[in-house]
């Protein structure tokens, strides 16, 4: 096993944008630490899946540090775990706010320090968010307050860490899809859905994943959020 291998963590692996990111990253021969509420063991040696509750401090401990012990370094985080609750605004329960909250919020902010003071001992790294442009562009008839408060913040906070980790070799970027076509939304939902965006169609994982390991390989880009939705971002 090369100690020049990237080692990549990935957040909400064990489906969806997450295990796709995840396929892509080990084709490129990376060694990644994945983690999710209900991830299994995996019987690749250059994979350590972590099951845990990405909110919680001690599950991000857990994450970077076994990824430190295993692979002796982290290169990449990819914060892909996020949750999205789709009901009108006044209909949303303290439950509903505190799940979102927790997973899209604290999920980001916990692993997301931890992985940087890695970084900072090599002045090399790279972080890149999955947030959502469902967010900050609203569409009619789809509830989305809650991700508009926590994907919109997760686009800020990546512009406010790329430009405090520039000069330190750690570039932070985000990728902003539409609609993916995951097991967040059910079959029968997928024509309406990719309607609303001006492509015709929702996004595929691997259009995600895609984008995300374009901006790893790009060193001279940070602070970008870019938008994988189909032309969403652009109006309809």
């Amino acid at each position: 096993m090369s100690k020049s291998q990237k080692v990549v963590v990935v957040t909400g692996a064990s489906q969806g944008i997450g295990a796709e990111v995840v396929k892509a990253f080990r084709k490129l021969d990376c060694r990644i630490v994945a983690t999710s509420r209900s991830i299994k063991p995996s019987s690749d040696e250059n994979i350590v899946n972590i099951a845990g509750d990405i909110g919680d401090p001690t599950t991000a401990h857990r994450v970077i540090s076994e990824g430190i012990a295993r692979f002796g370094r982290i290169d990449t985080l990819v914060n892909n775990a996020g949750i999205y609750i789709g009901k009108p605004f006044t209909e949303l329960a303290a439950e509903d706010y505190a799940a979102v909250m927790n997973v899209n919020m604290a999920g980001f902010y916990h692993i997301t320090q931890r992985a940087i003071v890695e970084m900072e001992k090599r002045s090399s790294g790279h972080v890149v968010s999955v947030t959502a442009t469902i967010g900050p562009v609203a569409v009619s008839g789809i509830y989305s307050a809650l991700a508009a408060l926590t994907k919109g913040g997760l686009n800020a906070a990546t512009k406010s860490l790329a430009v405090e980790y520039a000069r330190k070799g750690i570039r932070v970027n985000a990728v902003s899809p539409g609609v993916t076509k995951t097991p967040m939304h059910a079959p029968e939902t997928h024509e309406m859905l990719g309607a609303i965006h001006p492509i015709g169609r929702m996004a595929e994982t691997s259009d995600i994943a895609d984008a995300i390991l374009f901006l790893d390989s790009a060193p001279f880009v940070t602070g970008e959020i870019l938008h994988v939705d189909g032309g969403l971002s652009a109006g309809r």
